[in-house]
Parts: C-alpha cells; structure tokens; sequence
C-alpha cells in the first residue's frame, strides 16, 4: 500500500467529462489517490482511458468537473488561474511525449528559458542550466539547437527543463513514447538517478510499457474512470 503519511499529490474524488449535455463522456468516475514524496510511480492503462486528462488535472493544466486535487498541500481549485500557472511554474516540471523544445533556440536558452519565466535572473538561470545539462550529459550540446540533436538528447535537455526550477513534482507523459530501446533506458535512467532517489520530489509517469512499470516504486491502472494500485501485471 502507498504511504499517505508524507504526500506530494492527493486526488480525492475526481471527475471529469467532455462534451455538452446528453452527449458528455465521463472518463474520470471519482478517482482517489495518495503519491508520497520520493517516489516514483507509474499509470498504465488503455488509449483514451484518461490518463492524459488525470496528468493534464494534476498539473493544473485543466480543471476537473469536480473533486480535490492538493499539491504540496496546496489544492489547486483555490487558486486563480494566474495563481495555479505560478504555481505550477515554480513546483511542477512536466516531460512530454513530444519534447516541445523551441526550434530557435539553442538548448541552453531552452532550459534557461523556464527559469526566467519564473522569474529567475539572467546569469543564475544560465548557470543552474548549464549545471543541469551537465547532469544530463549534454554539456558539449549547449549552443545546439533542437533539430541538431538525437530524439534522445532532446529529452535529456527537455528533462533538465523540467528540473530548472527544482520543482517536487514531476509529471512525465510517455517520454521514452518517440525513442528507441537505447535511447529509451538513458532516459530511464536518469529519472531513476536525478528525479527519484529524493526526499522531496515525487515522479508521476504515464507509459503503455509494463517493463517501463516494472522499474517504478508503484504501479496505478486507470480503468473504467477510477485508479487502482496494482501489483500484479
């Protein structure tokens, strides 16, 4: 069972649909769910399940029908919108599918980027980003722009991105999804050696990989709108 004694995300009661009137889907039925501070846990479940939309809600990216969603112990329906995106700038870091780097822009002004929109000086957000690219082993690529790396240097640098404002929740979307085997483990395992392995810092992790899952302290299934702890697979 997951430790609730110590929590990084608390869902209680979540629902959330699309559509208008009679021709609403529901695809989160009263989810409810508890993921501790230095852990890594995993949601598998089908295509169109919701697990974007759950990941998309935590992050504060959308806002649920109903239900409580506490971050850090701050739940996101109090705030403003101004507010959540704030928030989320300062203590979420979102790894995408796709990396979502801008093409004009060299990786380190990439990474440094997030940093100043949250408000960080020029010269220290270049230093925490040179740092943190170092840490990645992309420090003989900083003045590289995107379609000058791999698929897997570009989720290296899009993971120190997400770490730049040293955020306690991380919320990745499939991010080994576009990469092969190889490239796939390096990232795996920097989301072993950098974001886990900390007191302070939770990863929440979409994949359709059970091997993927296999590595994570815990595994989620979204199915039928309500999350499950699973631990046979």
């Amino acid at each position: 069972m997951m430790d609730t004694l110590n929590p990084a995300i608390e869902i209680r009661d979540l629902h959330h649909s699309y559509g208008t009137g009679d021709r609403r889907l529901e695809i989160l039925k009263g989810v409810d769910c508890v993921i501790p501070y230095g852990k890594w846990y995993c949601i598998l479940g089908a295509s169109g399940c919701g697990k974007t939309t759950l990941l998309n809600l935590i992050g504060g990216l959308e806002r649920p029908d109903s239900g409580e969603i506490v971050v850090g112990g701050v739940e996101l329906g109090t705030l403003s919108r101004r507010a959540a995106a704030k928030f989320r700038s300062e203590n979420i870091g979102f790894v995408f599918q796709s990396y979502h780097l801008l093409p004009e822009l060299n990786i380190l002004e990439n990474v440094a980027l997030a940093a100043r929109i949250a408000g960080i000086g020029a010269g220290e957000a270049e230093d925490i980003s040179m740092e943190l690219l170092e840490q990645v082993g992309l420090k003989d690529r900083l003045t590289h722009r995107p379609s000058e790396l791999s698929g897997g240097e570009q989720q290296r640098a899009a993971i120190a991105r997400a770490l730049i404002n040293d955020p306690p929740v991380i919320l990745a979307d499939e991010p080994t999804g576009n990469l092969d085997a190889k490239s796939g483990d390096e990232v795996l395992e920097l989301f072993r050696t950098i974001l886990v392995g900390s007191t302070d810092r939770a990863v929440l992790m979409i994949t359709h990989n059970r091997d993927i899952a296999r590595l994570a302290d815990g595994v989620l299934m979204l199915e039928n709108g309500l999350l499950t702890e699973v631990t046979d697979f």
